[in-house]
C-alpha cells in the first residue's frame, strides 16, 4: 500500500502542495487531475523520492520513501516512474532498450519477458528499430514497457499517453492497464485527459489551490461535480439555475416544455451534434442527433 500522508512542497515560500493526504492500494489504478501547475508531477516526483520532505510523509508498505538527502540513488527497486522526458539508449533497438533491464543469465525468459512487454505496448513491428528512429509516442510506449520490465509493485505515469497518436491511445491505454490489474501492480498516473481515467481508474484525486478538493471514484465524481473545474475535465458543461452544473449530454431536445431557448450555432462532433443555444440570456451547449438551424426555436428538458 501506499501512504501519503499530510505531504506539504513547496519548492520556495510558495506551497505548491497542502496536507495532501491519500492511499493506494495494491493493485489499484488512482488517476490525479487538475490545471497546469496544480502539482501532479511535483507529487509523483516526491512519491518516487526525487525531492526531499520537510513536512508529511510517504510509505510504500513499510518502507518510508526519502529524498536524496538519504539516498545516493533517487529511487526504489519497487517503484518505477515514467516521466515525459523519457531517457531511453537510441542507438540501440527496442528490444534491446526493453532487455537491458533483465537478466541475462536466463536468456529464454528474458527473451520470452521482452516480447510480452513489447506486446503489451503494440510495437512488435518495431522491436529491432533503433531508437532514434522513432516517433516521440512510440518512445514513450518503449518508456512504458522498460518500467514494467522489472516487475515493479507500484508504477508512476505522468501524462503516460500525451505524444500518442489518438487512433493508437485506446487499444493501449486497454492493454497496459490490464497488464497492470492482471500483475496487481498499483499505478498512480497524473494527467489531464478523462480518457486515462474514464474505465480505467478505480479512484480519482483532483488537486486545486496546492490542496485535494475530491477524492472518489470517477463514477461518482462525474456524477456528482462539485465545481466547474470539475466538470470541465469531463467535456462540455453549463451552469444553469436551479439545476447547478448541467452536462451537454444532460440536455434533451423535447417538443415541449417550460423551458425554450433559440439555437445560436450546431457544431458536427463525430457521433453527435453539438448544439449552442441562448438560454435566459445565456449561451448553452446540448448534446443531440442531429444538426438545427441556427435562429430555431427550441425547447429543452434537463435530466439531472
Amino acid at each position: 500500500m501506499l501512504q501519503v500522508k499530510n505531504v506539504t512542497f513547496g519548492y520556495s515560500k510558495t506551497k505548491v502542495l497542502k496536507a495532501v493526504d491519500f492511499k493506494v492500494e495494491a493493485g489499484e489504478n488512482l488517476a490525479i487531475i487538475g490545471e497546469s501547475g496544480s502539482g501532479k508531477s511535483t507529487l509523483l516526483k516526491l512519491i518516487y523520492g526525487e525531492y526531499d520532505l520537510k513536512q508529511g510523509h510517504i510509505f510504500w508498505k513499510n518502507e518510508e520513501i526519502l529524498g536524496p538527502k538519504h539516498n545516493l540513488v533517487i529511487g526504489y527497486d519497487f517503484m518505477k516512474y515514467v516521466t515525459q522526458e523519457f531517457d531511453l539508449m537510441p542507438f540501440i533497438t527496442v528490444e534491446e532498450n526493453i532487455g537491458k533491464y533483465l537478466s541475462r543469465f536466463y536468456p529464454e525468459e528474458k527473451q520470452r519477458r521482452t516480447e510480452e512487454l513489447i506486446k503489451v505496448v503494440e510495437l512488435e513491428a518495431f522491436a529491432k528499430t533503433k531508437v532514434k528512429l522513432l516517433s516521440g509516442g512510440q518512445k514513450q510506449r518503449v518508456a512504458i514497457a522498460r518500467a514494467l520490465a522489472k516487475q515493479p509493485e507500484i508504477l508512476l505515469l505522468d501524462e503516460p499517453f500525451s505524444h500518442i497518436d489518438n487512433f493508437k491511445k485506446q487499444s493501449l491505454r486497454r492493454s497496459i492497464f490490464k497488464y497492470l490489474k492482471d500483475n496487481n501492480i498499483a499505478c498512480v498516473v497524473a494527467t489531464h485527459d478523462k480518457n486515462d481515467v474514464l474505465g480505467f481508474a478505480d479512484q480519482l484525486l483532483v488537486i486545486h489551490d496546492s490542496k485535494i478538493i475530491e477524492k472518489d471514484t470517477p463514477q461518482h465524481i462525474y456524477n456528482h461535480p462539485k465545481t466547474p473545474l470539475i466538470a470541465s475535465f469531463f467535456g462540455e458543461f453549463n451552469i444553469i439555475e436551479p439545476f447547478g452544473i448541467v452536462y451537454a449530454s444532460q440536455i434533451e431536445i423535447v417538443e415541449q416544455s417550460d423551458l425554450e431557448a433559440v439555437v445560436k450555432h450546431s457544431y458536427f462532433n463525430g457521433s453527435n451534434w453539438l448544439i449552442e443555444a441562448e438560454y435566459k440570456s445565456e449561451s448553452i451547449f446540448i448534446e443531440h442527433s442531429k444538426e438545427i438551424e441556427s435562429g430555431q426555436d427550441i425547447y429543452i428538458s434537463i435530466a439531472k
